[in-house]
């Protein structure tokens, strides 16, 4: 949630000085006029500017970890286990959208021994 200090024009709409602003950030990363191919989980895309770690003062303090740990771990993971696939159809994983975090409550998963 923002209140806007000044006068200000967003996607043509008027905001005026004090007005409260909530901006849905898993809205703001599938912006099809920014990113191409939004909803296509692609780890190699080289994305900039998306709001996954907040912004400005806001952003997040663990986001060089939580990249670390993700350019270690998925690696780490699909060597060890590269049969690892979903055990649901996509559709039948359950998606948090109760939290302000986005994600999934649970990933089922199964993979074939060597």
């Amino acid at each position: 949630i923002r209140t806007a200090l000044e006068d200000i024009e967003l996607g043509g709409e008027l905001v005026k000085a004090g007005q409260t602003l909530v901006v849905s950030i898993p809205a703001a990363n599938r912006d099809s006029a920014r990113f191409p191919h939004p909803d296509t989980l692609d780890l190699r895309r080289q994305a900039t500017g998306h709001m996954a770690f907040g912004h400005g003062i806001h952003q997040c303090l663990g986001q060089q970890l939580a990249r670390v740990e993700m350019q270690v771990a998925f690696p780490a993971l699909f060597q060890r286990f590269p049969t690892l696939r979903l055990a649901v159809p996509p559709e039948e994983v359950p998606l948090r959208t109760d939290m302000a975090i986005y994600g999934v409550h649970r990933l089922p998963v199964t993979w074939d021994e060597p």
